[in-house]
C-alpha cells in the first residue's frame, strides 16, 4: 500500500511511451497560429496580459541592470507554472516533484547571480557575509553562519518546491483512496470526503501557481542583491 502511494511520482507509460511527453505537448495548443496581426483573438490577448503581469511583478524588485534577466525569469516562471499544472492531470506526473530537476534549475541560476555579484561588486557581495557593527568575538561565527546560509539557498529553493508539491499530491492520493474505500461502507462519509477532495484539488492548483511564483521571485531577489 505504501509503495502504491509513491507510484504516482513515476511517469506512466503507454506502449512504452511516457505519457508525460504527450502531456507536455498540450501547451503548444495554446500558441496562437501564425498571422500578420499581433493579437488575433481573446486567448492571445489573455496570454499577453498574463505574461506582461508576470514580467512586471518579477522586475519590480530589480533595478535597470536586472531587467536583462526579464526573458530568463519570465520563461522560467511560465515553464514551472505549466509543469506544475500539467502534473494535476490524470495519467501524468509532476517533474518538479523530483529534487534532481529542481536543483538543476536552482543551482545554475543561483550560481550565476553569485558570480555576477563577485565580478561587478566584490566588496559589497563579500560584505554581506559580515554585518556592519559586529562585535569582534562574533566575527568568525557570523561569517560561518552567513556563508552557510548563502550556500544553502539553492538547496532551499529546490527542497521547498519539491516538498510542497509532493505533500499536496500525497494528500490528494490519500483522500481519494479513503473516499473510494468508504463508498460501499459509509456513503455519506464518502461524499463528504469527495467534497474535501475537490476543495483540496482547487487548493493544489493555487499551490502549484504560488510555488512557481515564489521560486522565480526568490531568484530575482538574489539577483537584486548582486547587481
Amino acid at each position: 500500500m505504501n509503495m502504491s502511494f509513491f507510484d504516482q511520482f513515476a511517469s506512466p507509460c503507454l506502449l512504452g511511451i511516457p505519457l508525460v511527453l504527450l502531456s507536455l505537448l498540450f501547451p503548444t495548443l495554446l500558441l496562437p497560429s501564425p498571422n500578420n496581426r499581433w493579437i488575433t483573438n481573446r486567448l492571445s490577448t489573455l496570454q499577453l496580459w498574463l505574461i506582461n503581469l508576470i514580467t512586471k511583478q518579477l522586475m519590480m524588485p530589480l533595478n535597470k541592470n536586472g531587467h536583462k534577466w526579464a526573458l530568463i525569469l519570465t520563461s522560467l516562471m511560465m515553464f514551472l507554472l505549466l509543469i506544475n499544472l500539467l502534473g494535476l492531470l490524470p495519467y501524468t506526473f509532476t517533474p518538479t516533484t523530483q529534487l534532481s530537476m529542481n536543483m538543476a534549475l536552482a543551482f545554475p541560476l543561483w550560481l550565476a547571480t553569485l558570480i555576477i555579484g563577485l565580478r561587478n561588486q566584490p566588496s559589497i557581495s563579500l560584505g554581506h557575509l559580515l554585518p556592519e557593527g559586529t562585535p569582534t568575538p562574533l566575527i568568525p561565527a557570523l561569517i560561518l553562519i552567513e556563508t552557510t546560509s548563502l550556500l544553502i539557498r539553492p538547496l532551499a529553493l529546490g527542497v521547498r518546491l519539491t516538498a510542497n508539491l509532493t505533500a499536496g499530491h500525497l494528500l490528494i492520493q490519500l483522500i481519494s483512496t479513503a473516499s473510494t474505500v468508504l463508498l460501499p461502507l459509509m456513503p455519506t462519509i464518502s461524499i463528504l470526503t469527495t467534497t474535501i477532495l475537490l476543495l483540496l484539488t482547487i487548493l493544489e492548483v493555487a499551490v502549484a501557481m504560488i510555488q512557481a511564483y515564489v521560486f522565480v521571485l526568490l531568484l530575482s531577489l538574489y539577483l537584486q542583491e548582486n547587481i
